[in-house]
């Protein structure tokens, strides 16, 4: 398989747990797995042994589970490799939705591998892969415009038009989860990124 030819196992929403968090910016990756698990109709359940709440889909054909780690954010990592290991899915199999100060709201971008960005789900999910090399969706979420706001603006709720926005870009992302998942990663980036 080339680099940019995979098909996908697992999908991992990054976010927290709890009604505290449940509308927070941080969150937008928990949004993607909910809004894609309903698109299956699928329901997310408990699963102690993967730390988090899971689903199975079957999209194009290929069986894939959805994953909402429980651990708090900075400790993703714990469920994703938890799960992976279980069932023996590569980390270029993993795509991993979360979060993305550094895009406007209403903005979804495809990732193949890269750093954490200063992102703690990230950053847990790296170290305990040992490796950058997994898929990542970057949901648009805005930049509060200092470093020194990030922490407080992302687990605040985002007003109507921005929650309005992220809503588009995981709808715009939702569109191109066929192709992703069957290995198409080319034609879904195109498709994605030239909205």
């Amino acid at each position: 398989m080339s680099a940019l030819s995979f098909d996908i196992k697992l999908i991992v929403g990054l976010g927290n747990p709890g009604t505290k968090y449940a509308e927070t910016r941080h969150n937008a990756g928990f949004w993607f797995v909910d809004a894609l698990a309903d698109q299956y109709r699928e329901h997310f359940r408990p699963e102690k042994k993967f730390h988090g709440e899971i689903a199975r889909i079957n999209a194009e054909g290929n069986d894939i589970w959805l994953l909402k780690p429980d651990t708090f954010m900075n400790r993703s990592g714990l469920a994703v490799v938890s799960l992976a290991l279980f069932y023996k899915i590569a980390p270029a199999n993993i795509l991993v939705a979360h979060d993305e100060i550094d895009l406007n709201a209403g903005i979804a971008r495809l990732k193949s591998g890269g750093g954490h960005g200063g992102h703690n789900g990230l950053r847990d999910i790296v170290s305990h892969l040992g490796t950058k090399d997994f898929q990542r969706l970057r949901i648009g979420v805005d930049h509060p415009g200092s470093k020194h706001l990030v922490v407080d603006y992302v687990l605040k709720r985002p007003d109507a038009q921005d929650r309005q926005a992220i809503d588009k870009a995981i709808d715009d992302a939702l569109r191109v989860m066929p192709k992703v998942v069957t290995g198409e990663w080319e034609k879904a980036m195109h498709q994605l990124h030239t909205r």
